[in-house]
C-alpha cells in the first residue's frame, strides 16, 4: 500500500505497527477538531431539517428540566 501524502499520520503508523503514545496536546487537538466537525455536522443537520431540529432542541429542553442533579 502506498503512502499517500494526504493520508492520515497517526494510520501510516498504526499501519507500521510502531505506535507512538501521543501527547496530550495531540489529543486535545484531535478531540478539539472532532467537536468542531460535529458541531458543523450538527448545524448542517439544524439547516437542513428545521421541523426536526426543533422537535430535538425542545425534547432536550424537557429532558433538561426533568433531570435530578
Amino acid at each position: 500500500m502506498p503512502d499517500l501524502p494526504d493520508s492520515d499520520p497517526d494510520a501510516a503508523k498504526e499501519a507500521a505497527g510502531r505506535v507512538a503514545p501521543e501527547s496530550d496536546a495531540e489529543r486535545r487537538r484531535r478531540r478539539a477538531r472532532f467537536l468542531r466537525e460535529l458541531a458543523e455536522a450538527r448545524e448542517l443537520r439544524d439547516r437542513v431539517q428545521p421541523r426536526r431540529a426543533k422537535v430535538a432542541r425542545l425534547r432536550h429542553a424537557m429532558r433538561m428540566r426533568t433531570f435530578r442533579w
